[in-house]
């Protein structure tokens, strides 16, 4: 069985199993009284809103290729919103090499520099996690009993720190050093065939050439800007979620529900990160002491938010590109990721 596969059938598996576990705590009645209660008002603010969100990701990805040319904002906010559906409907990302394709394609760009972009994009979303982290253990303070959350939290985070230092670290060297960097990485592939290292050896070159952004600190603070106003974009509706469901939590609140979130899309699961999602969100507002009914009702409609209207959104970029999902999975399958 091939990795992929095998990966993509441990995720199925993780995820029933999570999902099945949370649903037992409740009965379908309590589940729909809970459902009641929302004022759906708030819901259409924040779908609003995490589209606001999608919209600050492709200025920022347009910040991050200026070294390139200036790109039309309208084209790159396509492929993020065709990314993020790939993102929801494959498995193991695939979404994110859609979104290198798409561009690529349209722009007629190099697929390296493209993914280089991106690769700067996930690090700064890192940097933005790690402070969000940083505030919420700082200002949030969680209920007597939640000790082993915090525990969580913090084991969380450290993990997401050292990994994140690691990858940066070996950015740095990459560039700075990217002789020494090509031959370290001929020496790691020497166990590998032929046909592969002739391959790789080139496209890391390229890829380093891409690894830049445009010369001067009014870019670099803009894309600083960008990242805290896309974080801020979604966590907002987290936000809204709860005041339609009539809770009352700070704010901080609410970037302690996005942490763990971005905690469990890092596991393992079915695509659209059923399960671990829903759990992840479910453990955070259990912190407060909800019912399990509320609590549960909460993740779903969390998750409904962030899932069906960008399908839907993806749908109608994807049917005005002139695309299909077929010739998404079977791009995505020749760029090197197969699903």
């Amino acid at each position: 069985m091939k990795r992929s596969t095998l990966l993509l059938w441990v995720g199925f598996a993780v995820s029933l199993l999570l999902l099945a576990a949370l649903l037992r705590k409740i009965d379908g009645r309590q589940l729909l009284d809970a459902l009641a209660e929302l004022d759906w008002r708030y819901l259409l603010g924040a779908v609003g809103l995490t589209f606001v969100s999608y919209w600050l990701r492709a200025v920022r990805w347009r910040l991050l290729l200026l070294h390139e040319r200036p790109i039309a904002l309208g084209s790159l906010y396509s492929a993020t919103i065709i990314g993020y559906m790939a993102n929801n409907l494959f498995p193991a990302r695939l979404g994110e090499i859609v979104r290198v394709w798409l561009l690529a394609r349209r722009e007629q760009l190099k697929v390296t520099s493209v993914f280089a972009s991106l690769v700067i994009d996930r690090m700064l979303d890192g940097l933005a996690l790690m402070v969000m982290l940083a505030v919420v253990l700082l200002t949030l303070q969680l209920p007597p009993g939640m000790e082993r959350v915090a525990a969580l939290l913090r084991a969380g985070g450290a993990t997401t720190l050292v990994v994140y230092l690691s990858a940066v670290s070996f950015l740095l060297f990459l560039k700075l050093r990217p002789m020494q960097a090509l031959k370290l990485l001929a020496l790691l592939t020497q166990p590998f065939p032929q046909r592969f290292k002739e391959r790789l050896i080139p496209l890391s070159g390229s890829f380093l050439e891409g690894l830049r952004l445009a010369p001067g600190r009014s870019t670099l603070l803009l894309i600083m800007v960008c990242t805290a106003l896309i974080w801020i974009a979604a966590t907002l509706p987290i936000h809204l979620v709860l005041l339609g469901f009539g809770i009352q939590l700070p704010l901080s609140a609410s970037f302690f529900i996005m942490v763990l979130l971005v905690f469990a899309v890092m596991v393992p699961s079915a695509p659209g990160y059923i399960g671990t999602y829903h759990v992840a969100c479910y453990t955070a507002l259990s912190a407060f002491q909800l019912l399990d009914s509320q609590a549960v009702s909460i993740a779903l409609v969390i998750h409904g938010v962030g899932f069906f209207p960008v399908i839907m959104a993806g749908f109608y970029h994807l049917w005005s590109d002139g695309l299909s999902l077929r010739s998404l999975r079977t791009q995505a399958a020749e760029q090197g990721a197969e699903p």
